[in-house]
């Protein structure tokens, strides 16, 4: 096997945002880059059997039934004998690729030792330059997976998963992200330095990590399911797990303890009086901050972590809490309304009441009222007979 050393200064401090992660001159273990005595390359027109294409000194000279390969460059695909679909652009890229396919090296001895690997992707000198038979990868930027063998892994910047070489399911975005990370699987980090020296022991225990952000995560080796979102979030954190920070710098002071949540810029993660505990958490701008005296409300927390102003029982009924003004607003309190039977309104019963009695009122009223009548008639009756006739003088004169 042809394979790649290069050999590194030590490991970059955050000091310094210069790249110190420096590459020696290249070093080829059993194959050197001198010109070797073998056939000449394709072609003036560049036109090989099997609608192959090459340019270049010893590019696809070992093909046999490989189809649709395209390489350019001193010794591109220069092993490749049934490999279907490759594209090798840059000095031996691909250059030991047997019968892999689907494979896209770009640059100088990148995916220089795969041999049988499918899949790949390429991107810049020595990316993906030891992949022998690992599927699936994509690396872009100068020295991304440079030692990568195993499956499923996407680094994008310089020196990203440099070291990583049997973790699979990882992604590394920003220069020296998941660099040291060496065989754990399904960590994702963005950002430069992120989660740089993940796994960098080996111990396969550093997985399910996220870190989003310059630095974030940057020093954890052994810890798992940790979770770091913005710059410096959990720099510090080494072997803890399940610890969450959420802004820049958060949970800066957490080093080994597990289970913490810092939610806050520069909240740290760590108690002013009991120091680094685990199973806590610390939220930013909440304590001395100012609310409505109007409209406050006390918080409660249940054993679910559940925050809340409103105590409720498990039917999900208002409990009052005694010496606890305003604990419950009564316009944040969501009762069940219970189902009861619709009886008779008692002040609609005594309004009825109060009309029957007025009704019968005027009843009465309107029969005194007709006897009246009634005797008024009578008496007009017996004075029209009552009254003396008209009497007619006649006198003479």
């Amino acid at each position: 096997m042809k394979a790649i050393v290069l050999s590194a200064k030590s490991p970059i401090h955050r000091s310094s945002l210069r790249l110190g992660f420096h590459f020696i001159p290249l070093v080829l273990v059993c194959f050197g880059l001198a010109p070797m005595a073998q056939a000449v390359g394709p072609d003036t027109d560049g036109n090989i059997p099997g609608s192959n294409n090459g340019e270049g000194i010893g590019v696809l000279v070992s093909r046999t039934s490989g189809l649709w390969n395209t390489g350019t460059g001193f010794e591109a695909l220069n092993h490749l004998t049934a490999g279907n679909q490759n594209t090798a652009t840059g000095l031996r890229a691909l250059n030991s690729d047997i019968n892999g396919g689907f494979n896209t090296a770009t640059g100088v001895l990148s995916l220089f030792s795969n041999t049988s690997g499918f899949f790949n992707s390429a991107t810049g000198a020595y990316s993906l330059a030891n992949n022998i038979s690992g599927t699936s990868n994509t690396a872009n930027g100068y020295a991304a997976l440079y030692r990568n063998t195993a499956d499923d892994n996407t680094a994008t910047g310089f020196a990203a998963l440099y070291h990583n070489t049997t973790g699979t399911d990882n992604t590394a975005v920003g220069t020296n992200a998941l660099q040291f990370n060496v065989s754990a699987f399904t960590n994702a980090a963005v950002g430069t330095f992120a989660m740089q020296n993940n796994d960098s022991s080996g111990n396969e225990t550093a997985v399910f990590n996220t870190a989003v952000g310059g630095f974030a995560l940057q020093a954890n080796v052994d810890g798992t399911q940790n979770t770091a979102v913005g710059a410096g979030a959990l720099e510090s954190a080494n072997g803890g797990n399940n610890n969450t920070a959420v802004g820049e710098i958060a949970g800066l002071g957490i080093t080994t303890h597990s289970n913490i949540i810092a939610i806050g810029s520069g909240v740290s993660g760590v108690d002013s009086a009991l120091g680094e505990v685990d199973n806590a958490c610390y939220i930013g701008n909440i304590s001395g901050a100012s609310v409505s005296a109007g409209t406050f409300a006390f918080v409660f927390v249940d054993a679910s972590g559940k925050l809340g102003t409103v105590a409720v029982d498990a039917n999900g009924n208002k409990v009052t809490i005694p010496g606890l003004p305003g604990a419950n607003p009564p316009q944040a309190v969501p009762q069940r309304l219970q189902p009861q039977a619709i009886g008779p309104d008692p002040k609609q019963a005594m309004l009825n009441r109060r009309v029957e009695e007025l009704q019968a009122t005027v009843a009465r009223q309107q029969k005194q009222i007709d006897a009246l009548s009634a005797g008024l008639q009578k008496v007009s009756a017996q004075l029209e007979v009552s009254k003396p006739a008209l009497r007619m003088v006649l006198s003479n004169r």
